[in-house]
């Protein structure tokens, strides 16, 4: 099965976990620096891979089900997200949801990077 980093809403906890049907965690880790996360409409986070000025982002890693990544974990995904291949901080791939291309074409969005992690932010917003 393929290995799923999860950055948001379907981390432990979180509002959209249910629908990874009980698929097992395998880590909790971070990206390799590569990456930039944003806060799109403040609603979900987005990661943005950067040749430059990258940072490790924590998430959680899934041993995920084709089919639950078919059925359920892909469609509950916004539109401004899209399935990509990302490093992890040891060097290894793997799949993730990332801000779709070009990012300007989304005037919400505001950089999160310094915070870490999507938690790490929403603790510091209202």
């Amino acid at each position: 099965m393929p290995l799923m980093f999860l950055n948001g809403g379907g981390m432990r906890g979180g509002p959209l976990h249910h629908l990874l049907d009980g698929a097992p965690m395998v880590a909790a880790t971070t990206t390799a620096p590569r990456y930039r996360l944003y806060s799109v409409a403040d609603r979900f986070p987005a990661l943005l891979p950067v040749a430059h000025g990258g940072a490790p982002v924590t998430g959680e890693v899934y041993d995920v089900a084709l089919d639950v990544l078919r059925d359920r974990l892909l469609p509950a995904e916004p539109p401004e997200l899209e399935l990509g291949v990302i490093e992890l901080a040891d060097g290894t791939s793997s799949l993730a949801m990332v801000l779709r291309r070009p990012p300007t074409s989304f005037p919400q969005l505001l950089d999160i990077t310094d915070h870490g992690g999507w938690a790490a932010y929403r603790r510091t917003t209202p």
